[in-house]
């Protein structure tokens, strides 16, 4: 900004466009609050079915989130405006101020040709006034007025093209919509851009060469603004896909004595696992970024995982080193399926792809430094590490069928292979696929999260369930050890579903009986996984008894054929030698019940109010099974449902509590307290173990 741009400045525009930004930020803010709070939550309220469950749900879903990016947009555009126009205002003033010092000691500026300016003397004492004296000044007195008039002029034009420099980044946030990035003056929005600058060229001018200091700099700057859109977006599309792939191939293999991971200290080669995941952060940050620079980013990334980069020993695929830096962060949905569906692709032409992630006999660098559990060769399991932390790109990718059936592939068909320092413990890869696999089923990142973040089931989530039951019950007796959890939760996240399968004599609710008893078997050969689906069972079985009241007598009658189904699930899991003892050593442990309650199950509208009732049903039912089993997990069939009764009774008592006044009316026979429906609910135990055994027997 020159001397006569600043000085001659009138910012009753600026001032006018400030306004009017505050009033549009006002009036989205209206709208996002009518559309969060009418809108959205009469959709979310809504019993929708079909289409319109997928379609005409998610569009007013995405239609409430863009009133809030356009607000939070609005209101940062309003804010750094507004810091802009007061700042220029200020330098204004800061000038007027200046020049009037400068004649208050005969001293002028005057603007030059090219922008610059010159002080000069404002009155020769030879050409005074007769009679007027000139105020003197010294040659240090120009030299200050000339330092301080450019020192006004260089901050005015810093605080003119900084704001310039954010809003079009803010802007360019998002191609299409807006952008939810928000910064409350222009200094915090520049800072971010000028940190990602500089982080951007550390990483991609010294890479591995990088000294100790320079990666102690860089590591902090990421720390630092990892959670900066701005910075996210700057940082990843300044070093380019390329340069990140290289910069982690060359980082995990030190070629020569002088790299970076040589010079380190211990304590700083063990924080390499937190430099890992903040750099994983900045980059799944960045993919939310809808700038055109961001999308062609993520077009070069897929394209460019398929390539190999060499390393001291060989060389390594694009995949591995980009499926580690996955394992943090929110990455785009978009961008996960079609990386997904292209490394799906690459396997399956591989056909053993354990063989050529090891490198074919050629040592592979250890690419992640995430915990000691495994090495990072199997660009899988950060993948799905990926897709367990965004519920709505595992949909659908287990519901991806076309070009290649996603779910099949690593639930069924996919060889897994031991990729840990020691073969020790569960596999590392299926333990993060059983991850994936419940958030696809769910909507949500783990049994764990907060109840908030459960929504009601789409029909994709349902369509994730079936198949997840259809290729896992197709595994057999090779059903992965490390899938029965995630599959009992996953059981239990669809426990109305399930409860109506397990119980419905007819088998018409949505779910293969044949599947469901499979699955439920495998997951029973571990005594552990047994409780655990036995115990979303029991939440599934109170919510049916809450909320049935057309016909009471039914939630009586399914509670029972359920169990009985379990049992019989259970039974055969335990005491089938067709095959051999395929029972694990958890059932020679003693029994331990360990009742987590709600904090593991919040997805059932009634946990609240019905957590006491199911953890007395629970008590119940760990007498009965202390009892019946003993330590090889033995019982005789005909005795396998002698012993349930405490169980059966608690469930009939619960049921009686929510039922009572139905019960006692003379009308309904056969339901009378402390008997009658302690009948009901044992004939239809047998039932269930009746419809198990039969189904067990089409197998």
């Amino acid at each position: 900004m020159d001397l006569e741009a600043l000085r001659q400045g009138s910012f009753g525009r600026l001032s006018q466009a400030v306004a009017a930004w505050k009033g549009v930020a006002d009036k989205l803010e209206k709208l996002e609050a009518e559309a969060r709070d009418d809108l959205k939550a009469k959709a979310d309220r809504a019993n929708w079915d079909g289409v319109n469950a997928t379609v005409s749900r998610g569009f007013i879903t995405k239609t409430a989130g863009e009133f809030t990016d356009a607000r939070t947009q609005a209101t940062t555009i309003h804010d750094i405006l507004k810091d802009t126009h007061d700042e220029l205002v200020s330098y204004k003033k800061q000038l007027e101020q200046a020049l009037e010092r400068g004649r208050s000691q005969n001293l002028t500026v005057s603007p030059i040709a090219g922008g610059g300016f010159t002080v000069t003397m404002l009155v020769h004492p030879d050409r005074a006034a007769e009679g007027h004296d000139v105020p003197d000044h010294s040659p240090q007195d120009a030299e200050l007025l000339r330092d301080d008039v450019q020192r006004i002029l260089n901050r005015a034009t810093e605080s003119d093209t900084t704001a310039a420099t954010v809003l079009r980044a803010i802007v360019n946030q998002a191609e299409v919509g807006f952008s939810g990035a928000s910064y409350g003056d222009r200094d915090s929005a520049i800072e971010a851009v000028r940190a990602a600058e500089e982080a951007a060229r550390l990483l991609k001018d010294k890479g591995d060469e990088l000294s100790p200091e320079e990666f102690r700099r860089l590591s902090g700057l990421l720390a630092s603004n990892k959670n900066d859109p701005l910075f996210q977006e700057k940082f990843a599309t300044q070093v380019g896909p390329k340069g990140i792939l290289e910069f982690w191939a060359d980082l995990s293999s030190p070629d020569s004595p002088n790299e970076l991971t040589q010079k380190l200290t211990k304590t700083e080669l063990n924080q390499l696992g937190e430099f890992q995941k903040n750099l994983g952060v900045v980059l799944g940050g960045a993919t939310q970024s809808d700038s055109p620079a961001m999308r062609q980013w993520e077009n070069d990334m897929v394209r460019l995982s398929g390539e190999r980069y060499k390393v001291r020993t060989g060389d390594v695929h694009g995949y591995q080193i980009m499926s580690n830096l996955m394992r943090t962060g929110d990455f785009d949905d978009r961008f996960l399926n079609r990386y997904g569906n292209q490394l799906v692709a690459t396997e399956e032409k591989m056909r053993v792809p354990g063989n050529y992630w090891q490198g074919m006999g050629q040592a592979v660098p250890r690419m992640n430094f995430i915990g000691d559990s495994e090495f990072g060769r199997d660009p899988m399991s950060g993948f799905m590490t990926a897709l367990a932390n965004s519920p709505d790109a595992a949909t659908e990718f287990f519901n991806t069928r076309d070009p290649h059936d996603n779910a099949r592939w690593v639930l069924k068909d996919r060889p897994s292979f031991d990729d840990s320092p020691v073969n020790d413990g569960p596999n590392e890869t299926l333990n993060a696929t059983g991850k994936a696999m419940f958030a696809a089923v769910s909507g949500a990142t783990g049994p764990d999260a907060p109840k908030t973040d459960f929504q009601p089931h789409t029909p994709a989530h349902t369509e994730a369930m079936k198949r997840s039951m259809e290729f896992l019950a197709a595994t057999g007796n090779d059903f992965p050890a490390e899938l029965r959890e995630p599959m009992a939760f996953a059981m239990g996240n669809h426990g109305d579903t399930v409860h109506k399968a397990m119980s419905d004599p007819l088998g018409s609710h949505g779910l293969d009986a044949d599947q469901v008893l499979e699955v439920s078997k495998q997951i029973s050969r571990n005594k552990d996984t047994y409780v655990e689906l036995t115990h979303q069972m029991h939440y599934a079985i109170e919510a049916d008894i809450r909320t049935e009241r057309a016909h009471p007598e039914d939630s009586l009658d399914r509670a029972g054929r359920t169990i009985g189904f379990l049992e019989e699930a259970r039974y055969q899991a335990t005491n089938d030698k067709r095959d051999g003892d395929l029972t694990d050593a958890s059932w020679k442990r003693t029994w331990a019940y360990h009742l987590l309650g709600g904090a593991i199950t919040p997805w059932h509208p009634a946990m609240d109010a019905a957590q006491r009732s199911v953890d007395a049903v629970a008590s119940a039912w760990l007498a009965d099974e202390t009892a019946r089993i003993n330590n090889e997990a033995e019982a005789d069939h005909t005795k396998t449902f002698e012993n349930r009764n405490e169980e059966l009774r608690a469930l009939a008592d619960v049921w009686y509590a929510h039922n009572k006044e139905w019960a006692e009316d003379p009308a309904h026979e056969g339901y009378s307290k402390n008997h009658g429906v302690y009948g009901s609910i044992g004939a239809s135990a047998n039932d269930g173990n009746k419809k198990a055994e039969g189904v067990a027997a089409d197998q």
